[in-house]
């Protein structure tokens, strides 16, 4: 992969590396806080442990995502990026454009996909 190529899936990578932290410093701000004391009624309190919860998912879910960036920002720096975990081909460009954080293929992913929901 040609030296631009890279420079520019860096960019994309670390733009949404710095989306993805600066999303998780607001809800820190802002958000995640359960005082029993401000709601009126059980309703109340079940919704809004309800939305904690759902927060704490995302967040989860962010992590996962954010640890897939900081790898694949890491390949670039070594010089793997772009090459297909699983069978070690090029992963296609047009794939890397939808996906910058992958680390298969589309032919592996798909492998991947078939053998969860076979197993699953």
């Amino acid at each position: 992969m040609r030296k631009t190529e890279l420079k520019r899936f860096q960019k994309i990578l670390e733009g949404k590396r710095d989306a993805l932290l600066a999303n998780a410093r607001s809800l820190k701000d802002g958000g995640m806080v359960l005082d029993q004391n401000d709601l009126p009624d059980e309703m109340d309190l079940a919704s809004s442990e309800g939305m904690q919860s759902f927060e704490f998912r995302l967040r989860g879910r962010e992590k996962t995502f954010l640890g897939k960036i900081e790898k694949a920002l890491r390949k670039i720096d070594e010089g793997d990026f772009g090459v297909c975990e699983s069978c070690e081909e090029p992963i296609s460009v047009k794939r890397l454009e939808a996906r910058p954080e992958t680390t298969l293929c589309i032919r592996c992913k798909e492998e991947q996909e078939r053998e969860e929901r076979d197993f699953a």
